[in-house]
């Protein structure tokens, strides 16, 4: 893992999208436009390390997905289709015709239902241990399926530690800088809900429901988008195997695999990530 040097976070911003108050931060004033997609459950605290970096050349805009961060938790399925139909929201309420995005987890997973709706809205695809490729997914993550494992989700600030190490291939080097950022997120009021909602909407005790993951594996060769793919090698979550299935079914595809790194390589290694990237955009 990466020294991390010390960031101070952009300001809060907020827009209204569809009636759901939706906080984002937005840098960088040239280039073209670049949309920042967490995982489930995350917020825009994630990107923390990258957002400067990528907006020196780029307009990058970080969201808090409906239900996630600070923005609104209204009643809804959380399917990664109800969230694509968010992002399209945010993009008309921002103004913004076309991007590229950059998903985490279900970030890539929305990323890709986005793609597979409104294709023409979308300039290339930055994939990171993402969703999409198959049913594995971590024990962890079948298991807030269930009411009674949701509910046990108190948040202490040891918890948050001991929750996310398993996310990274060395977690106890995280700063405790992004920690102290990331604690008050983690402990917003009827969380809990929308984390179950999240939770059945997209798998059960066996993984990824078929009817999550299966069209995206359909369409794949539909997608001709650039599209870079970035794994962690000993990604925990979800297994690097799906990473070889996404770049054999995406036509125009490229394939990074970072070595000694878990479920989240921006934040495990923002200047590689960030290089990486970089270079994707400009070629």
């Amino acid at each position: 893992m990466q020294t991390h040097p010390s960031v101070t976070p952009p300001p809060d911003l907020y827009v209204s999208v569809n009636g759901i108050n939706t906080r984002y931060w937005q840098m960088g004033e040239r280039g073209s436009t670049i949309i920042l997609l967490h995982g489930g459950n995350g917020s825009i605290e994630f990107w923390l390390y990258n957002i400067a970096n990528l907006a020196q050349h780029h307009r990058i805009y970080a969201i808090d997905m409906v239900g996630s961060g600070k923005s609104d938790r209204p009643d809804g399925s959380y399917s990664l289709g109800y969230q694509a139909e968010f992002l399209y929201g945010v993009m008309a309420a921002l103004a913004i015709d076309k991007a590229t995005l950059i998903g985490n987890s279900m970030g890539g997973g929305i990323a890709i239902e986005f793609t597979r709706l409104y294709s023409d809205r979308v300039a290339k695809l930055v994939l990171v241990d993402s969703m999409g490729f198959g049913r594995e997914i971590s024990l962890g993550i079948r298991l807030i399926t269930l009411p009674a494992i949701v509910n046990l989700l108190r948040p202490g600030r040891w918890m948050v530690p001991a929750m996310l190490r398993s996310n990274f291939y060395n977690g106890s080097q995280l700063p405790a800088e992004w920690m102290e950022l990331r604690y008050p997120i983690f402990a917003l009021p009827d969380r809990n809900r929308v984390i179950l909602r999240i939770g059945q909407s997209n798998f059960n005790l066996a993984g990824v429901l078929p009817q999550v993951y299966q069209p995206i594996l359909d369409s794949l060769a539909n997608i001709t988008q650039k599209t870079l793919i970035v794994w962690g090698a000993q990604d925990r979550i979800i297994p690097v195997k799906h990473a070889y299935i996404a770049a054999a079914g995406l036509p125009n595809s490229q394939l990074e695999i970072f070595p000694n790194c878990g479920h989240h390589p921006y934040l495990e290694y923002p200047a590689k990530f960030d290089r990486v990237v970089l270079e994707f955009l400009s070629s």
